[in-house]
């Protein structure tokens, strides 16, 4: 019985180096075909096989996403879960998903543990924290490690990955047009923390729709919330002190405690107020009345941000493709809280 032998005893036993004998045995052009054919012949009496545990511990391949989401309440982290599993399934990977409470430690705890052999690669939302702490050390130190990263909806210019983002900026603009086509000029915005880079932009569009139409911009009408308190006593006494025809809110959930407000100091909507609000979710098409709202296409995104990360991850290019930032066009949808 022939010795079992390895690359090194070939390279040995031939003088030649063990590169060029694993080259010789993927057929690369970069060896001779007289080196070539001495080392498959010696490969082949000698019954060689390559070690496949070993290759598939070099190669590192778990057909694993890690998928990290802010939290679960907003309906549309929920619908970009679902598109990336769905995608991720069709192409043989499965998604561990965790979440990271809007906090910037527990979103690195959760990449540090997926990081240690049980991913490929991962989709992220940034966490409030992460964006008002304005660290993103955790995510560079993953990517130079070579595990790719997709961040979506919540992204940093500072990060060097693909992107998925909504047209957040447009899409804010058009639906103040929509309020003030219907008459509308005392418009409020409710937004969260500057941090949160997704407000940041919608509140440019809502600026910006102000002046194309030659109407005072009233920093008295935008109203910053917290994201993780009980808002009831802030957004009524906002109502009860300013003269307000319409809101732009930057969430469903915003939207959805503004026309309980409304409602409970005796006003109508959308006779007296009009609102919009972003994300398509359960409590906009179950508001009464249902909730003009922002469809923001979260499975739409999530199928995207799967896409490109599967693509990432099984590139055989030497040369690595430049990193994209894909825009999902969002639609306005209107229903019974606005004047239609």
């Amino acid at each position: 019985m022939k010795p079992k032998i390895t690359l090194k005893d070939i390279a040995k036993e031939l003088d030649v180096s063990i590169s060029t004998v694993s080259k010789a045995l993927k057929n690369s052009k970069e060896i001779s075909k007289d080196t070539k054919d001495r080392i498959k012949a010696f490969a082949k009496f000698y019954n060689y096989r390559p070690n496949n545990i070993a290759l598939s511990l070099k190669n590192k391949r778990t057909k694993n996403i890690g998928v990290v989401i802010p939290d679960i309440v907003h309906h549309f982290f929920t619908t970009v879960f679902r598109g990336i599993e769905m995608y991720a399934n069709q192409m043989g990977y499965n998604v561990i998903v965790c979440i990271s409470d809007e906090s910037y430690d527990k979103e690195v705890i959760n990449m540090e543990m997926l990081a240690n052999g049980s991913i490929d690669g991962f989709i992220l939302s940034l966490s409030a924290e992460t964006q008002r702490k304005n660290d993103f050390t955790h995510l560079k130190e993953l990517l130079d490690q070579g595990i790719p990263i997709v961040l979506f909806d919540r992204v940093a210019p500072e990060v060097a990955c693909d992107k998925v983002i909504l047209n957040d900026m447009e899409i804010a603009r058009e639906s103040v047009e929509h309020l003030i086509e219907k008459g509308s000029k005392k418009i409020a915005l409710i937004t969260t923390d500057n941090y949160f880079n997704v407000s940041e932009r919608r509140k440019d569009g809502y600026i910006q729709a102000l002046k194309d139409n030659d109407i005072p911009f009233d920093k008295n009408l935008i109203l910053t919330l917290p994201h993780d308190l009980d808002n009831t006593k802030l957004i009524t006494e906002f109502f009860q002190k300013n003269e307000i025809e319409a809101v732009l809110c930057v969430n469903e959930i915003f939207a959805v405690q503004c026309m309980s407000v409304i409602q409970q100091i005796g006003l109508k909507i959308p006779e007296d107020i009009s609102i919009i609000g972003f994300t398509d979710g359960i409590l906009s098409r179950f508001s009464s009345p249902k909730l003009s709202t922002v469809a923001q296409h979260g499975e739409k995104m999530g199928g995207l941000a799967a896409e490109m990360l599967i693509k990432r991850m099984e590139s055989t290019e030497v040369v690595e493709e430049p990193f994209r930032t894909e825009v999902i066009e969002a639609t306005l949808i209107k229903r019974g809280s606005t004047i239609n």
